[in-house]
């Protein structure tokens, strides 16, 4: 049985070091705020200025005030800070935060990320995923394996404008969790009730041992 999309979150909080500064893409990666283990202390960073975001609001606590680069609301902790969003990229550019947890639309096999656009489709900006997957340590893609029509998102090369290119070290999907390696991608781990060779053929990508 494929992860569903807090599986996949779940998942992707096993990632998460103690002590680091961690920036959450737009999707399934905002839910990762809701699966920190315990004993982990990480602080969570938006590029639209919030440093110390807290996990999503119970229903009728929302504060629309607060809210997160995807313009969903959150809450905020003890220690939270606020700032524009030039100190905010000053973050990212500058190396400060440890790792990205993004969606993503496609990854090759040599880590290339396309997460920000379809060409011909409306887009409402570029966001901040470039400066991210540039400036980051480590980059944890979370992402569905193959597109409705049962299409692998993990390919040999990616058909969809780049964010960013060799950025990814470690992709997380619902059916399992793959790093990218030399010569192609190696899977760490298979989802709960799902085979190493079904895992393999859903990737388009090369598989290497």
């Amino acid at each position: 049985m494929p992860w569903d999309r807090e599986q996949m979150a779940a998942r992707a909080a096993q990632e998460l070091q103690d002590g680091t500064y961690v920036n959450l893409g737009i999707g399934i990666p905002t839910l990762v705020s809701n699966y920190i283990p315990e004993g982990v202390e990480v602080t969570l960073q938006s590029e639209n200025g919030m440093l110390g975001m807290g996990p999503f609001p119970y229903d009728g606590e929302e504060d629309p005030d607060l809210i997160n680069a995807g313009k969903q609301t959150i809450t905020e902790l003890p220690h939270t800070s606020y700032f524009d969003s030039a100190m905010s990229f000053g973050m990212i550019r500058g190396g400060k935060i440890a790792m990205a947890i993004l969606g993503a639309m496609e990854v090759a096999e040599n880590g290339d990320l396309a997460n920000w656009m379809i060409p011909k489709k409306l887009v409402k900006g570029m966001g901040g995923a470039m400066d991210l997957v540039a400036g980051v340590q480590r980059v944890v893609v979370v992402m569905d394996h193959t597109n409705k029509a049962g299409e692998s998102k993990l390919l040999k090369e990616c058909t969809l404008p780049l964010t960013g290119k060799g950025v990814v070290d470690r992709i997380i999907t619902n059916l399992g969790v793959l790093d990218v390696v030399e010569g192609g991608l190696r899977i760490v781990e298979c989802a709960v009730g799902v085979s190493e060779e079904e895992l393999r053929a859903a990737t388009a990508g090369t598989i290497v041992e």
